[in-house]
């Protein structure tokens, strides 16, 4: 892959539009998308909800918040429910097939 490549999938600007209940991603290629709280809740990444071959079906996440953002490295972001979910890294390319899924 190459460095161009790489980069394009790192993002340029997160926002979390705590009242819209959407976190919007701005990359380095220019790409924009934006991701339902619920989406990211439903979908993490963690264990817990993707389970080891047998995905969890998460419900009842439509009013789900977002408290707390800290990145992991320089590869991803470990989102931090209202719920108290706490344990899914979102690495930059999921958030960006997330979003393009959302649209």
């Amino acid at each position: 892959m190459s460095r161009q490549t790489a980069n394009a999938n790192w993002p340029r600007e997160l926002v979390f539009q705590r009242e819209a209940r959407r976190l919007h991603i701005t990359f380095e290629d220019g790409a924009d998308v934006s991701i339902p709280f619920e989406t990211l809740r439903v979908e993490s990444p963690s264990a817990e909800v993707q389970g080891h071959g047998n995905k969890r079906v998460v419900t009842g996440k439509a009013d789900v918040g977002v408290v707390d953002a800290k990145p992991v490295g320089r590869y991803a972001v470990r989102i931090i429910f209202d719920d108290g979910h706490d344990t899914g890294i979102f690495s930059w390319d999921y958030l960006r097939s997330l979003g393009e899924q959302a649209r």
